[in-house]
């Protein structure tokens, strides 16, 4: 597939990440919220849902939901 070729593409790309990863490992949006809560984030099940929805959010959001999730690795060709 390669490299995303827009922002906006990215932005896609890492929100639909995220949803698979979240869908694999059985994780809810309360669940995350829960989970990023031991990693010094406030966020609301409304505030992910928004997040995701948009497709925008800070890279420290995306890194601390991979840790949350308990994922290993991730290679970018796979975003």
């Amino acid at each position: 597939m390669g490299f995303a070729k827009t922002e906006e593409e990215w932005q896609s790309r890492a929100s639909a990440f995220l949803k698979a990863k979240m869908k694999e490992t059985g994780v809810t949006y309360v669940e995350l919220v829960k989970r990023l809560k031991k990693h010094g984030f406030k966020e609301t099940e409304a505030s992910i849902t928004m997040k995701l929805k948009r497709g925008t959010f800070a890279a420290t959001f995306l890194l601390a939901c991979l840790a949350a999730l308990e994922i290993d690795g991730v290679r970018l060709e796979d975003i």
